[in-house]
């Protein structure tokens, strides 16, 4: 799934408000009432102290209207944008004390999210001249799933399934349990709707062969193959099936795999190992 277009705010405001729960607790922002007067106001400027791409302003942005819809949000670098240190993502201006109490979420929640659109975008660099696609896995942080794909798109990345409920993915595990390749793919083809896809993972090209020879897969996972091995599931694959490389994908081999002619290369690094980039809120 690709969709660069914003998720409704209907949608992410039941995170950001647990989040602001989470950190006001019972009485509130209790240094912020004790030293800000209720009158002050202020201007404050979110600011890139590195380079990366933006994601999560919505987020913030969301965060401080909840805290108070009278305070004055302007996005000056939109989700999905490169930034470079120094550069002002987001003016906020009205009460001091709002401000205040929202900073640390809104602040949480952009540099986390900008941190992966920026690995993400590294990870698509390096499949430059090639027609393969990077995208994310199931390991994301519970709860945040959706706003960490998004900053996958955000960072030109693209989404593979968003749980268990919208695809079939069969994994080694489930060929041992049921029974070998041949019984997962016919039990998948006679129970499948027609609107979803198949996906199965394979280890061998031995493997690869007989899902070939069974058919009813949409996508094969090739997981774990040396680049050769890649290469060549690549070719007997071609016009049959979708090709998705994993396991182990980390920055340094992107190059070498999209190099193949993969569709797609998939790594659960993106979300559960990127770095959160470095933002800071500036009165």
């Amino acid at each position: 799934m690709i969709l660069n277009a914003p998720l409704p705010d209907l949608l992410l405001e039941p995170l950001v408000r647990a989040a602001l729960h989470e950190d006001l607790g019972q009485n509130g922002d209790i240094t912020t009432r004790a030293v800000i007067p209720p009158e002050a106001r202020y201007s404050a400027r979110l600011n890139a102290r590195e380079a990366g791409i933006a994601s999560g302003m919505q987020i913030a942005r969301i965060a401080f209207h909840l805290v108070d819809p009278s305070l004055q949000v302007e996005i000056l670098i939109p989700d999905g944008s490169p930034c470079a240190p120094g550069d002002l993502l987001m003016t906020i201006e009205g009460p001091a004390a709002a401000i205040l109490s929202g900073e640390r979420v809104a602040l949480n929640f952009a540099g986390r999210l900008s941190g992966i659109a920026s690995l993400t975008a590294g990870f698509v660099a390096e499949t430059k001249g090639t027609k393969t696609r990077i995208t994310c896995t199931r390991k994301t942080t519970p709860g945040l799933r959706m706003v960490e794909k998004q900053a996958v798109i955000h960072g030109g990345g693209s989404n593979h399934r968003f749980g268990l409920s919208d695809a079939i993915l069969i994994k080694d595990n489930h060929i041992a349990a049921a029974g070998g390749v041949r019984a997962v793919l016919e039990a998948a083809k006679a129970s499948v709707s027609h609107m979803m896809k198949v996906e199965i993972e394979v280890d061998t090209l031995a493997q690869l062969e007989q899902v070939l020879q069974v058919g009813g897969a949409d996508v094969v996972l090739l997981d774990n193959m040396s680049t050769p091995d890649l290469t060549r599931a690549v070719e007997m694959a071609r016009g049959q099936v979708v090709t998705e490389a994993s396991g182990n994908m980390k920055l340094d081999r992107i190059a070498e795999v999209s190099a193949t002619g993969v569709d797609y290369i998939s790594s659960g690094a993106l979300t559960h190992s990127a770095q959160t980039l470095d933002l800071g809120l500036d009165f």
